[in-house]
């Protein structure tokens, strides 16, 4: 404090990164509602890391007994018996391929699709129309899985053969495309198709969000160079939105990796000892599926530690793609600023 012709003067020296300080910038003014809302926040955040912890370390220690009793190999086995406990025998080859197949098949119609729908929201479409749109796009966000299930097994199977029978007749002869003569309504590709409508709310509504927060000095500076609107949207609105578009698609991979009511009803399960098959015209199960199927049998420990077992392999498929999108994220980030 310092005295300047008799008035007083606060002291005060910029920050480390150059900027000056803000009128109650200061960590130590003491304020009651300060600390009450950073104790709340720092409780918040150590909640969320102690409720996944503790998920991980029950789904670890019921399974554990289950897989320590498997006379099959639980990575590579296609096997799935536990109705004898004492000779059980289960893998997860098959429910991993499905699992992983149907919901890479989603993302790839989904964000396309939903990257485009934003982009015509937030620069194509006219006032009048973009509000509307953009709320009906939240209200689908909304709609339970069972009813994007049922519609699709009752209303839109019965249009799919003609589509599942094109890419037989064209790709046919690739192993991903082989007809294995299942019903088309039944298929991993069909419920694929149903997976991407369930999460192409969640990828557009993000994803619109983004765009409209491209700073307009990046846009007009675009324009005044000569770009259409094409070209500003390539190269000003796409850059800056990608983070949050990989964000998007991350949050509606996992929505797909663990969907299960709509997959129960559309999706048919294979019969043990079924041929092993890479086609996407076939039926199968999904972990969420498989579990929620044979959730009759959790009548001991051992069965019951089987399906857990299955059960914490998504767990951890779901946490490391979360943790591959943060880490590219944080890259993009970087790389931008």
């Amino acid at each position: 404090m310092s005295s300047v012709t008799g008035v007083s003067v606060t002291d005060e020296t910029p920050d480390s990164d150059g900027r000056d300080p803000l009128p109650g910038d200061n960590a130590s003014t003491g304020r009651l509602g300060d600390r009450l809302f950073g104790g709340a926040a720092r409780g918040a955040g150590i909640v969320v890391v102690a409720l996944v912890t503790l998920i991980g370390v029950f789904l670890l220690v019921q399974a554990v007994p289950s897989l320590a009793d498997n006379h099959e190999n639980f990575l590579t086995s296609q096997k799935w018996d536990v109705s004898d406990a004492d000779n059980m025998g289960f893998g997860i080859a098959r429910l991993l391929w499905v699992t992983v197949i149907s919901s890479v098949l989603a993302m790839l119609i989904a964000v396309p699709l939903g990257v485009c729908i934003a982009l015509f929201i937030t620069h194509y479409a006219p006032r009048a129309l973009a509000k509307p749109a953009a709320i009906l796009v939240d209200l689908l966000a909304a709609v339970p899985s069972i009813v994007y299930g049922l519609w699709g097994a009752i209303v839109v199977g019965q249009y799919f053969e003609p589509v599942q029978s094109f890419f037989i007749a064209v790709l046919g002869w690739i192993p991903l495309f082989e007809d294995t003569g299942a019903s088309a309504a039944s298929t991993i590709a069909f419920v694929s198709v149903v997976l991407a409508i369930m999460i192409l709310p969640i990828v557009t509504a993000l994803s619109r969000e983004v765009f409209a927060q491209t700073p307009t000095a990046h846009k007009e500076a675009a324009l005044a160079l000569g770009a259409t609107k094409w070209e500003m949207i390539r190269t000003a609105v796409l850059p800056f939105g990608r983070p949050g578009v990989i964000s998007a698609a991350m949050l509606g991979l996992g929505r797909a990796l663990g969907e299960t009511i709509a997959v129960m009803f559309i999706v048919s399960s294979l019969p043990d000892g079924a041929p092993w098959s890479w086609s996407i015209f076939n039926g199968g199960e999904t972990f969420a599926s498989k579990i929620a199927n044979n959730a009759g049998e959790f009548d001991s420990p051992s069965k019951t530690g089987a399906y857990i077992s299955a059960g914490l392999v998504l767990f951890v498929l779901t946490f490391v793609v979360n943790a591959i999108a943060r880490i590219v994220i944080e890259r993009r980030k970087a790389f931008t600023e």
